[in-house]
Protein backbone atom coordinates (compact mmCIF):
# COMPACT_ATOMS: atom_id res chain seq x y z
CA UNK A 1 0.00 0.00 0.00
CA UNK A 2 1.41 3.35 -1.29
CA UNK A 3 1.37 5.83 1.54
CA UNK A 4 2.58 9.85 1.19
CA UNK A 5 3.21 11.42 4.75
CA UNK A 6 4.10 14.92 4.53
CA UNK A 7 5.64 17.75 7.23
CA UNK A 8 6.82 21.18 7.18
CA UNK A 9 4.10 23.30 7.09
CA UNK A 10 2.80 25.91 9.93
CA UNK A 11 2.73 29.41 10.33
CA UNK A 12 4.88 32.29 8.68
CA UNK A 13 4.91 36.02 8.48
CA UNK A 14 4.55 37.57 4.93
CA UNK A 15 8.00 36.76 2.97
CA UNK A 16 8.82 34.11 5.12
CA UNK A 17 10.09 30.69 3.89
CA UNK A 18 8.66 27.11 4.56
CA UNK A 19 10.03 23.77 3.29
CA UNK A 20 7.34 20.90 2.75
CA UNK A 21 8.53 17.29 2.91
CA UNK A 22 6.62 14.33 1.77
CA UNK A 23 7.81 10.76 2.33
CA UNK A 24 6.65 8.21 0.20
CA UNK A 25 6.18 4.02 1.17
CA UNK A 26 5.43 1.07 -0.28
CA UNK A 27 6.25 1.38 -3.57
CA UNK A 28 8.67 2.36 -5.95
CA UNK A 29 9.37 5.87 -5.66
CA UNK A 30 11.58 6.52 -9.21
CA UNK A 31 8.10 5.00 -10.82
CA UNK A 32 6.04 8.28 -9.99
CA UNK A 33 5.81 11.57 -11.30
CA UNK A 34 5.31 13.77 -7.80
CA UNK A 35 3.46 16.60 -7.35
CA UNK A 36 2.19 19.50 -4.52
CA UNK A 37 -1.08 20.53 -4.93
CA UNK A 38 -2.99 23.33 -2.76
CA UNK A 39 -6.55 23.81 -1.61
CA UNK A 40 -7.91 27.08 0.22
CA UNK A 41 -10.90 27.26 2.16
CA UNK A 42 -13.70 27.83 -1.00
CA UNK A 43 -11.44 27.43 -3.51
CA UNK A 44 -10.85 24.15 -5.63
CA UNK A 45 -7.91 21.92 -5.31
CA UNK A 46 -4.90 23.78 -7.49
CA UNK A 47 -1.54 22.10 -8.84
CA UNK A 48 1.01 23.95 -7.39
CA UNK A 49 4.48 22.07 -9.08
CA UNK A 50 5.43 19.25 -10.41
CA UNK A 51 8.50 17.07 -11.03
CA UNK A 52 9.41 13.61 -13.14
CA UNK A 53 11.42 10.86 -11.87
CA UNK A 54 14.06 12.27 -14.10
CA UNK A 55 13.95 16.14 -12.54
CA UNK A 56 11.71 17.50 -14.92
CA UNK A 57 9.28 20.60 -13.38
CA UNK A 58 6.39 22.74 -13.92
CA UNK A 59 4.59 25.28 -11.71
CA UNK A 60 1.67 27.47 -11.73
CA UNK A 61 2.24 30.58 -12.23
CA UNK A 62 1.18 32.13 -8.93
CA UNK A 63 4.43 30.56 -7.81
CA UNK A 64 6.94 30.89 -10.42
CA UNK A 65 10.20 31.99 -8.90
CA UNK A 66 9.19 31.95 -5.61
CA UNK A 67 8.87 27.91 -5.27
CA UNK A 68 11.17 24.97 -5.90
CA UNK A 69 10.10 21.39 -6.34
CA UNK A 70 12.78 18.84 -5.96
CA UNK A 71 12.95 15.22 -5.10
CA UNK A 72 15.41 12.89 -3.55
CA UNK A 73 15.10 9.42 -4.98
CA UNK A 74 17.32 7.70 -2.70
CA UNK A 75 15.45 8.64 0.00
CA UNK A 76 12.27 8.64 -1.11
CA UNK A 77 11.02 12.20 -0.42
CA UNK A 78 9.73 15.21 -2.25
CA UNK A 79 10.31 19.36 -1.25
CA UNK A 80 8.74 21.91 -1.90
CA UNK A 81 10.65 25.22 -0.73
CA UNK A 82 8.51 28.30 -0.74
CA UNK A 83 10.26 31.37 -0.20
CA UNK A 84 8.62 35.15 0.08
CA UNK A 85 5.38 33.65 0.86
CA UNK A 86 2.21 35.67 0.55
CA UNK A 87 -1.38 35.31 2.32
CA UNK A 88 -2.84 34.45 -0.44
CA UNK A 89 -0.60 31.30 -0.34
CA UNK A 90 -2.50 29.95 2.95
CA UNK A 91 -3.91 26.66 1.62
CA UNK A 92 -3.30 22.90 3.17
CA UNK A 93 -0.75 21.73 0.63
CA UNK A 94 -1.19 18.03 -0.53
CA UNK A 95 1.55 15.46 -1.80
CA UNK A 96 0.70 13.86 -4.81
CA UNK A 97 2.31 10.82 -6.71
CA UNK A 98 0.63 9.50 -10.09
CA UNK A 99 2.20 6.44 -11.16
CA UNK A 100 3.98 6.68 -14.82
CA UNK A 101 2.54 4.05 -16.64
CA UNK A 102 -0.62 2.94 -14.41
CA UNK A 103 -1.69 6.55 -13.87
CA UNK A 104 -2.74 5.13 -10.46
CA UNK A 105 -2.65 8.36 -7.99
CA UNK A 106 -2.33 8.54 -4.42
CA UNK A 107 -2.74 11.71 -1.83
CA UNK A 108 -1.09 12.18 1.64
CA UNK A 109 -3.05 14.08 4.14
CA UNK A 110 -2.42 17.29 4.27
CA UNK A 111 -0.21 20.28 5.96
CA UNK A 112 -1.80 23.40 6.69
CA UNK A 113 0.39 26.63 5.51
CA UNK A 114 -0.31 29.93 7.03
CA UNK A 115 0.61 33.30 6.02
CA UNK A 116 -0.04 35.76 8.08
CA UNK A 117 1.47 39.02 10.10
Amino acid sequence: QVQLVESGGGLVQPGGSLRLSCVVSGSIFSSYVMGWYRQAPGKQRELVAAITSGGSTNYADSVKGRFTISRDNTKNTVYLQMNSLKPEDTAVYYCNARHQVTLNTYWGQGTQVTVSS
